[in-house]
């Protein structure tokens, strides 16, 4: 972190445009190296602030439906990969116009659309979603192939006579992963669907690749993408959202108040309800600069929001002094699925969000207000 924390509004989330550069780089070293094509995934970070950057190292970005297929088109204006589960009726022409891939859930979804697609002005890829029915995700909520998923076409469901018009295949079934677990994907989605993908240009390997991840395996990334373009001729895509992102940005929060209730407790300007909500959803506990593990340092505080929600609690924290009204703590990891997934539950005002450029400039991109409360209400 380089950046002054007192030169930022609270609440906000800093994007440090240096270490967002660092793992854009290691991105583009993959497709130097594989000539496959990397996009941003924007359901994981949709900072289009930081799109024309991004579009210097990356090939575009996916979209799960009309709003973040339009918001790519608009602010990157490279390739526009567009997928949802069921595509509605009345989006779909507009969809058409921002996308270049379309990935559709099943082949009714394609018989339904397909006439549409085929009568557009402007060429477009079409693609189906597979569920090889392998997966490595512990977690349910997380895992796209578990029992009774609705996302993809397995082996048993797949129609291999109504693959006219389709060029691709994609499937996504990692998160936050190594790419160990994507080579054994590879050998499960060769094993099943080889026979299919003798007939398409592209595959698409969705996203879940923790490519900036310090520990991660480059090899074998680069080995997977060259078994698919080798054995078939595909053109590979990945997809990753968070990896673009991964230990790019902060939350700067400040503490309201201190009480006791058996414990020390902190109240922060800031919410896990509303402003990480992976925290209560996965949950995990994020990591504070300069706080410990409870009774590591000192003073032990659970850090909680402001809202009425009894569980609106961030986790315990030690710190080496004690904690006073006024003093701000800084999250670490808070540009992924943060501001993409923020809420105003109970009227809480939505942090700002902050550019730290390599100039060593503190550039404020947004401030939200009532109005942007207002707005979402009726």
């Amino acid at each position: 972190m380089n950046f002054d924390i007192k030169a930022v509004p609270s609440p906000s989330y800093v994007v440090e445009e240096q270490l967002l550069i660092n793992n854009l780089q290691k991105m583009k070293t993959i497709i130097e190296q594989t000539g496959c094509k990397i996009l941003l995934a924007q359901k994981g970070f949709s900072m289009f602030e930081v799109y024309p950057l991004i579009g210097e190292y990356l090939n575009g970005v996916t979209s799960s439906g009309l709003l973040e297929a339009r918001l790519g088109h608009e602010e990157m204006g490279k390739e526009v990969h567009t997928y949802s589960p069921a595509f509605p009726e009345d989006e779909f022409d507009e969809i058409l116009q921002y996308s270049d891939h379309l990935v559709f859930n099943s082949f009714a979804q394609w018989q339904r659309f397909k006439g549409r697609v085929q009568k557009s002005e402007k060429h477009i890829e079409c693609g189906i979603r597979i569920n090889p029915e392998y997966s490595e995700i512990r977690v349910d909520m997380y895992n796209p192939c578990f029992s009774h998923s609705r996302f993809g076409v397995t082996l048993a469901d797949f129609m291999p006579d109504q693959l006219e018009g389709i060029s691709g295949l994609h499937f996504h079934t990692m998160c936050e992963q190594n790419s160990d677990t994507l080579w054994r994907t590879i050998q499960v989605v060769d094993e099943k669907f080889g026979p299919y993908l003798k007939q398409m240009k592209w595959i698409n390997f969705g996203g879940g690749h923790h490519i900036t991840r310090a520990d991660y395996d480059t090899a074998t990334l680069i080995h997977s993408i060259n078994f698919m373009k080798d054995k078939y001729g595909l053109d590979v895509y990945l997809e990753p959202g968070e990896a673009v992102a991964l230990n790019t940005g902060f939350l700067v929060a400040t503490v309201l108040d201190t009480l006791h209730n058996g414990m020390p407790i902190a109240i922060l300007d800031t919410s896990a309800s509303c402003h990480m909500p992976d925290v209560l959803e996965m949950p995990y506990r994020p990591e504070i600069i300069g706080a410990g593990l409870p009774n590591e340092k000192p003073y032990t505080y659970r850090l909680g929001g402001p809202t009425c929600l009894a569980g609106d609690v961030i986790g315990d924290y030690s710190f080496d002094a004690p904690l006073k009204s006024g003093d701000r703590l800084v999250f670490c990891d808070m540009a992924h699925y943060s501001m993409v997934k923020n809420n105003t539950f109970n009227g809480m005002n939505l942090p700002s969000i902050v550019l730290y450029t390599v100039k060593g400039e503190t550039k404020i991109v947004k401030q939200f207000g009532y109005e942007d409360f207002k707005g979402r209400l009726s």
